[in-house]
């Protein structure tokens, strides 16, 4: 800055604008990296580490391996398939064509027997029945399904979300499929992972927003349902447990997984001093009315499906058709559940035994055989 005197006037001397340093802040790629930056600050929905998923899928495996370990087909059949796995071998096919271990096994470890539920009072097995499985097929179709949808949950809405949803639903399948299914055993987690895709489809419903691409997460959810339903229609798996786990997580997940609208976060991240041109609410109203809504059909349906399990209810003499939800019966499998009777008659340390209903007889070694594993034997011979 220079005075001049004579004139008396100040003049001040401005160095140019730098056009070069504005040019290059204005540049597309700088732009880019401001929106990068920008967005990786700005995370409404934090991300989880998923290990109850993996946890699961171990623990179900590993419980499968355990009743192949106690069944011990070998022993107790002579027709066993894949006998070069010794004690691990598998039932004949036309018992389990699932690749898996026998009724009794299932039912010695916590498959849903109604009647021990209802005249025993053996309501844990409402629970247990979840981590067991009819066979290899049936362990993998589950655990593939629930290792590619559960992680995803875990990550959005972390474990303790999950695990809940997850139980109950598998809670809410054994409590309908109880209700329905009086007749044999069931087993699987398919009423706990149909749970994890109706909750899916609900916070799809509720969350419409956040997803990229829509119709393909409904696809993907309609594909694996139906590889599920047609797992469905095979002995010891049980339709019922889907529906029950389905309409369960579907009102959970309106209660578990609802997310709060875009336009609250972005209110909480504005500029201070910046007045918002109206203020956003957490949740929209639609959202507050599924919540309380689906939090009362749970509740109540859940209380009379107890009341009604416990007073010895069957649902399925008043519909005709729903039998075909449970197992559909071919030329390789039979879906009856019938007593079977033998007559049995000791030579020396052999044991005979004649099936009634069809008459055939075989001849057993003895070998202080308990009760049920004769039992186990009768069932084999009236197949």
């Amino acid at each position: 800055m220079a005075r001049d005197r004579r004139e008396g006037l100040e003049i001040k001397v401005v160095n140019p604008p730098e056009t070069n340093n504005v040019t290059v802040q204005n540049s597309p790629a700088n732009r880019r990296r401001r929106e990068r930056a920008s967005f990786a600050e700005f995370r409404p929905f934090k991300l989880w580490f998923p290990w109850l998923v993996p946890a699961i899928v171990v623990a179900n495996i590993v419980i499968f391996a355990v009743s192949m370990f106690i069944n011990n087909c070998p022993q107790n059949s002579a027709n066993c398939s894949a006998r070069f796995l010794g004690r691990f071998a598998f039932q004949p096919m036309k018992e389990n064509p699932l690749l898996g271990p026998s009724s009794l096994t299932l039912e010695k470890m916590g498959a849903l027997d109604v009647s021990r539920v209802v005249h025993n009072h053996q309501v844990w097995r409402l629970f247990t029945c979840i981590w067991l499985h009819a066979g290899v097929f049936h362990v993998l179709a589950n655990m593939l399904s629930l290792i590619f949808i559960g992680i995803r949950l875990e990550q959005e809405f972390g474990f303790v979300r999950i695990g809940l949803l997850y139980m109950i639903s598998g809670f809410g399948g054994s409590l309908l499929s109880s209700l329905f299914n009086r007749a044999g055993i069931s087993v699987g987690a398919s009423g706990a992972l149909f749970g994890l895709l109706g909750a899916m489809l609900s916070e799809l419903l509720t969350n419409w927003t956040i997803y990229a691409n829509k119709f393909a997460a409904l696809l993907t959810l309609i594909f694996i349902i139906a590889i599920n339903l047609a797992v469905g229609i095979l002995p010891h798996v049980d339709n019922f447990a889907h529906l029950g786990g389905f309409t369960s997580g579907f009102l959970l997940g309106f209660v578990f997984l609802i997310r709060p609208q875009y336009g609250y976060f972005n209110q909480r991240n504005n500029p201070r001093g910046y007045a918002a041109p109206s203020a956003k609410s957490k949740h929209k109203p639609y959202q507050y009315v599924l919540w309380i809504t689906s939090l009362i059909l749970l509740i109540a349906g859940y209380t009379t499906g107890l009341v009604l399990l416990l007073r010895g209810t069957d649902l399925n003499k008043h519909c005709s058709w729903c039998h075909y939800l449970s197992c559909i019966p071919t030329s390789l499998w039979s879906c009856k559940s019938r007593n079977v009777y033998c007559e049995s008659s000791q030579i020396g340390k052999q044991m005979n035994l004649t099936c009634i209903a069809n008459g055939r007889t075989e001849m057993y070694k003895l070998s202080n055989d308990s009760p049920s594993k004769i039992q186990q034997l009768c069932s084999q011979l009236c197949r």
